[in-house]
């Protein structure tokens, strides 16, 4: 049979992608006074993204879909006491006029009760969740189990007790320009409530980022005939783009005006079904594209000073504005960073993730390339799919790549969302406050001798429902990070870090500038804002609709939310995740994540399980014991997972009653590593075996 490729015919093919895991109906209809579910409704035609019923079908009758392996589930209840996606009001301006009369209606309180028993101490203390009858130590063992009755209940440690931010706000570290901190704005003024950009001297070396404006311009022997610098032909691109309605056509000529190197790689097809598939929507491309021109042509006016880059062992903070990022982030978008298209080994950014958006933007090539055993250049594929070339028809691969296209597509609804938001001067959600991204670094002197650590479990909340970014705001919330920051995000990835950058779209920015993390480091983001709502994992993705964060900001205008990028190791062959070299890592590389002198809870999750094939008991303990070292509690989501949410909650329940230190843990670890290395199959259930020796423990008291 022969199959036409063309735009229509790619469209009529979206129903293999329909949604599958949408709980948005079922969130609404228990959350109808909920601020969140109602600002989402409320902009649902304002946004550019209005959803469109016949596009994915009827969302109320789609089953649940929760991953145990740590997918984000992007819209919950607030049954745990954390109000975080409340209705979105204006942010603090950039004068102080403006500043000063949103300042009280801006920043509403979260709905966290104001709880007195969370006390100054609760952080180093054992758990006092669930009190069980000690009086037999053996049997409390015995009741753990790998397998708890999935009607049987459990008390959990309170997670409104657990601190936040705004509790510790006036621990908090005042922002201090030093050596190891580049502050983009000026100081002085952010004082009287204005934000201006900081000047100072750019620089064009391997220090730092090399900004498309600042690009050398080519030699040349005579000057007269001097052919213009990338800069010019850059900004003449932009410039005719900001002139009205423009075609995605439009968008590619400029975006290859300057990046011609790539001619024969690049193509737009995910831009172009986005643009078609939204035929029937409230779809305003036709004038954002002009607003997110000028927002990229501002770099030279924004960043006046140069941006260092997070190198590796060095402990280096960037703090900058949102207008800032969202500058930033055009020029990525329109693809402008000079050298960053290269990424094969050797080359200069070799280390670095990719930060222009030509991946995100271009894809339907491979179908083609899939579907027809062949390669085709960027004019070929316009010519078969402009022309409704026959070629023959493969089902499988065609259903395969049109869905990953499609998803593409949802990937640009949050994008397209977040530059609306950012250019929209009438948009009560525009973003006027601060960000900070700062890469630490911890000497393998000063990590922790884990034997030696004579510490108690800290609290745990843990719970199957609710989420890291709603459940767990003002917390340090873990994200599942990769090495390279962002992981997939501009690709095809779409677990939890990719969603979580999407909901947050200024996350992505820490691509421009961070180089992959080694195992003693980390990438700790203060301030983020949450821009979309999202539901599914994975293939079941698609973008909700819009967010209005109301979450408060700091005394430097950063909002009370702080993201903790930490990578797991990827385990090909699973039973390696239980060498002992392998579980010192993973504990060294939480540490580094939760160390810090304000001990605000983590909240986290199924950390490196899922795809990297990680034990979510074993990633459980090895979190709790960081986080005691540490001396921050911990709020656990397992996203759906009840029978594990037992397990870790007991397991957690009868090492505090038996007062199991970390260091008491460890050791029992490197046994069962040992046990694991002599057997050919692991001898038992990791919890069974710890069971084992605490009872063992207490047959000798």
């Amino acid at each position: 049979m022969l199959l036409s490729i063309s735009s229509s015919s790619v469209l009529s093919m979206s129903n293999v992608s329909e949604r599958k895991g949408s709980r948005f109906s079922a969130q609404m209809s228990r959350n109808k006074n909920s601020d969140g579910v109602k600002g989402c409704m409320d902009q649902m035609n304002n946004s550019g993204n209005t959803a469109d019923p016949s596009s994915r079908g009827e969302s109320k009758n789609r089953p649940s879909q929760m991953d145990s392996a740590g997918a984000t589930s992007q819209h919950r209840s607030n049954e745990n006491g954390k109000g975080a996606g409340q209705e979105r009001t204006p942010a603090s301006g950039e004068n102080a006029e403006k500043m000063t009369k949103n300042t009280k209606s801006d920043e509403v309180q979260n709905s966290k009760p104001n709880n007195s028993t969370s006390g100054e101490g609760s952080s180093n203390q054992p758990s006092q969740s669930a009190p069980m009858d000690t009086s037999d130590a053996s049997s409390v063992v015995s009741s753990l189990g790998t397998s708890p009755k999935s009607k049987e209940q459990w008390t959990t440690y309170p997670i409104q007790n657990l601190k936040t931010m705004q509790d510790l706000s006036r621990e908090f570290n005042p922002l201090l320009a030093k050596k190891e901190h580049t502050i983009l704005i000026d100081m002085e003024w952010i004082r009287r409530g204005v934000i201006v950009p900081h000047q100072g001297t750019h620089v064009w070396d391997s220090h730092h980022v090399k900004l498309p404006h600042l690009y050398p311009l080519p030699p040349s022997h005579h000057k007269s005939h001097a052919p213009p610098s990338r800069w010019e032909v850059t900004r003449h691109a932009l410039h005719r783009l900001t002139k009205g309605s423009n075609s995605i056509g439009d968008v590619q000529t400029a975006i290859m005006s300057y990046n011609s190197r790539n001619k024969d790689n690049w193509t737009f097809d995910a831009l172009y079904y986005y643009g078609q598939r939204l035929h029937r929507m409230e779809n305003n491309l036709h004038s954002l594209i002009p607003k997110m021109a000028k927002l990229a042509l501002d770099l030279p006016e924004l960043i006046q000073k140069p941006i260092p880059l997070l190198r590796q062992q060095q402990n280096q903070a960037i703090t900058m504005s949102q207008q800032q990022i969202s500058c930033l982030l055009a020029n990525a978008f329109f693809c402008t960073f000079p050298h960053r298209n290269d990424t094969k080994p050797g080359s200069e950014y070799a280390n670095y993730p990719t930060i222009n958006f030509s991946s995100v933007i271009w894809y339907f090539i491979l179908l083609v390339t899939a579907i027809t055993g062949k390669e085709h250049s960027c004019h070929e594929w316009v010519h078969l799919v402009h022309n409704n070339v026959q070629i023959p028809e493969s089902s499988y691969l065609l259903t395969r790549q049109t869905t990953k296209l499609a998803l593409k597509a949802e990937k640009l609804k949050a994008i397209f969302h977040y530059f609306n938001t950012v250019t929209n001067d009438e948009d009560a959600a525009k973003p006027e406050g601060l960000v900070t991204f700062e890469r630490i670094s911890i000497p393998p002197s000063q990590l922790p001798e884990w034997k030696y650590q004579k510490v108690p479990l800290t609290n745990l909340h843990i719970s199957p429902e609710g989420s890291i970014e709603e459940e767990g705001t003002g917390m340090l919330q873990v994200d599942f990070a990769s090495k390279y920051i962002g992981g997939g995000v501009l690709g095809s990835g779409l677990v939890q870090e990719e969603i979580l950058f999407l909901m947050s779209p200024e996350l992505i920015v820490a691509r421009l500038f961070t180089e992959k993390l080694a195992d003693n480091e980390c990438l700790k983001i203060t301030g983020p804002q949450m821009y979309n709502l999202t539901s599914g994992y994975s293939e079941t993705f698609y973008w909700e609709c819009p967010y209005n964060d109301r979450t408060k900001r700091d005394n430097w205008k950063r909002r009370y939310r702080q993201i903790v990028s930490i990578d797991a190791l990827d385990f090909k062959n699973p039973k390696e995740q239980y060498t002992k070299e392998n579980i010192k890592r993973e504990l060294n590389k939480a540490f580094v994540g939760f160390h810090g002198d304000v001990k605000t809870a983590i909240a986290t999750g199924n950390w490196g399980c899922g795809a990297l094939n990680g034990d979510p008991k074993l990633k459980a303990l090895i979190q709790l014991m960081a986080a005691a070292v540490s001396g921050r509690d911990m709020a656990y989501f397992t996203f759906g997972n009840k029978e594990l949410a037992k397990e870790i909650q007991r397991m957690h329940e009868i090492l505090t009653i038996n007062k199991v230190t970390v260091d008491k843990l460890y050791n029992w670890l490197k046994e069962f590593s040992r046990h694991n290395t002599r057997e050919h199959h692991l001898p038992k259930d990791l919890y069974g075996f710890i069971s084992e020796k605490i009872g063992h423990m207490a047959s000798l008291l």
